[in-house]
């Protein structure tokens, strides 16, 4: 029986469950670069020219490896335009009588990907997706039968099971959670080393002039692009960063600096999800770091609580709550989302800045997403399914089943308080505390009401207001209300209703 792989963009790793049946000798591997996956939203062009040019890489080292491979290009004649027409033509080409595939990581491709048998009248082989350490099944034996669902927990679990900073039965360290210590500025006199990159070589160039001529009216630049496109680079990468950055990430993981789009974060999150890389190595790497006494516990126990805590999390959570995640709107934003999430046209200059890198990298840290980005989108109740089309667009390692938990969950609070207790919503007075942002900026941060006041300051009152009904009786947002409660009621009068002026503004698509 001939059977033909099917490997998607991002199951770029020779270890994948859907190659571990494969006959080198009758079996095909199929890759294939189509306009449905590349254009269902306008990806960011630098996340597209990742992706092909590391397929395209990858295509190589499965033929190193003995694999039969049919690579599609995006301009070839029989490029089929969609991963079912491809599969479909291929078998009709080569006489397959069975697909197998890795799970899809997004809903709207798996369940596309069930139709498959009957339409090709063939069997259609589906594996678990084993770019992960915890399987689907393993967070919903967790999550059955519980009324809250909170990462902190799950995350114990897993670290016990794969005895990952444990001292016996306890963490090492003594605690679980190292995050108090991982909250300061970064001081004047620190200059984080430059992120490791790569000069495209003649595969990449050719992927970059195609990106320009076929996805020219896409968000992002492309023309500075560095990024790792195999295995090899992306473990030096890794390699890098446990040398490099990884003692001093834990302490300044949430600062932001202004014209510092790297500070001492991993980047790995590229390669992880596109298979380049295992979670697994990541981790280990980082726990070594930890016993070698190169690295202090915080920064190891933070950086290996994004992966095997926040990432795994992150997918079991999309996948028990879909397809109801997609359309929740507990808090019924229907704001538009403004312009300068695209231009960066803005005297915000914290939004004008994560803008500004995530047009030039497709990349911008945690922090930038939640409490900038994603805290603006929050306070200004913008509509929940242009923000998550947003951040799937514009970030490189952005797929539907990290994109969407994050930021429905965690930044928009549109699932109601299944993953996050509390929605993150924050002032000026966070921002300015993070970062240095605010001393650039047209607005002043100290302000609370008037034409200068920052506006994230009126907003988050009028957020605050706005939702008394939702959230007045939750226990870790009581303190708030209580002063709001005792605020000068007519200062809280005026912030109210420059945060209703500053919404009427970007109705009217207004520079704000």
């Amino acid at each position: 029986m001939s059977t033909l792989c099917l490997l998607l963009g991002d199951h770029l790793s020779l270890n994948m469950s859907s190659l571990s049946s494969i006959n080198k000798q009758t079996d095909t591997v199929l890759l294939c670069e189509v306009k449905a996956e590349a254009t269902y939203v306008k990806h960011h062009k630098a996340k597209i020219a990742f992706l092909f040019s590391a397929m395209r890489h990858f295509a190589i080292s499965l033929q190193d490896n003995g694999y039969k491979v049919e690579y599609v290009h995006y301009n070839d004649e029989n490029n089929q335009g969609s991963l079912f027409a491809q599969v479909q033509y291929m078998v009709k080409q080569l006489g397959i009588e069975k697909v197998v595939l890795a799970k899809p990581g997004e809903y709207r491709l798996f369940q596309d990907v069930e139709t498959w048998t009957a339409k090709l009248n063939i069997p259609v082989v589906v594996r678990d997706d084993n770019r992960f350490m915890a399987s689907e099944q393993d967070f919903t034996d967790w999550a059955e039968g519980k009324k809250q669902y909170r990462m902190e927990f799950f995350y114990r679990e897993v670290r016990r099971r794969f005895n990952i900073l444990m001292d016996d039965k306890q963490p090492v360290g003594g605690k679980w959670n190292f995050d108090a210590d991982n909250r300061e500025k970064l001081p004047k006199n620190l200059s984080p080393p430059e992120p490791t990159t790569f000069p495209p070589d003649a595969m990449t160039k050719d992927v970059i002039a195609l990106v320009k001529e076929e996805f020219g009216d896409h968000f992002g630049d492309i023309n500075d692009f560095h990024y790792a496109v195999t295995r090899e680079q992306a473990l030096e990468v890794l390699k890098v960063f446990i040398a490099d950055r990884l003692p001093k990430f834990g302490t300044y993981q949430d600062a932001m600096v202004q014209d510092q789009a790297w500070m001492y974060h991993s980047h790995v999150s590229f390669y992880i999800n596109a298979g380049m890389l295992h979670p697994e190595e990541a981790i280990l790497a980082a726990q070594e770091a930890y016993y070698s006494g190169h690295a202090p516990i915080n920064s190891v126990e933070g950086f290996i609580r994004q992966i095997l805590g926040w990432r795994e999390y992150m997918r079991g959570f999309y996948w028990y709550f879909m397809p109801g995640l997609k359309t929740d709107n507990y808090l019924q934003a229907v704001n538009a989302l403004p312009e300068f999430y695209w231009d960066g046209k803005t005297d915000m200059n914290c939004l004008s800045q994560c803008v500004k890198q995530t047009k030039e990298h497709a990349y911008a840290h945690h922090i930038q997403r939640l409490m900038v980005l994603g805290n603006f989108a929050l306070l200004a109740g913008l509509d929940p399914e242009q923000v998550n089309e947003w951040y799937l667009i514009v970030y490189a390692d952005a797929y539907e089943w990290v994109e969407l938990p994050n930021v429905s969950g965690m930044i928009l609070y549109s699932d109601g308080g299944h993953l996050a207790s509390k929605p993150y919503a924050a002032s000026g007075s966070y921002i300015n505390k993070m970062s240095n942002y605010c001393s650039h900026c047209h607005y002043s941060v100290k302000e609370k009401t008037g034409p200068q006041a920052c506006p994230f300051n009126y907003l988050y009152w009028g957020f605050i207001n706005k939702h008394k009904d939702k959230f007045e009786k939750n226990p870790r947002m009581a303190m708030i209300y209580r002063t709001m409660a005792k605020m000068d009621q007519t200062k809280l009068s005026h912030m109210l209703d420059d945060a209703d002026k500053f919404i009427i503004k970007l109705e009217q698509n207004e520079k704000v």
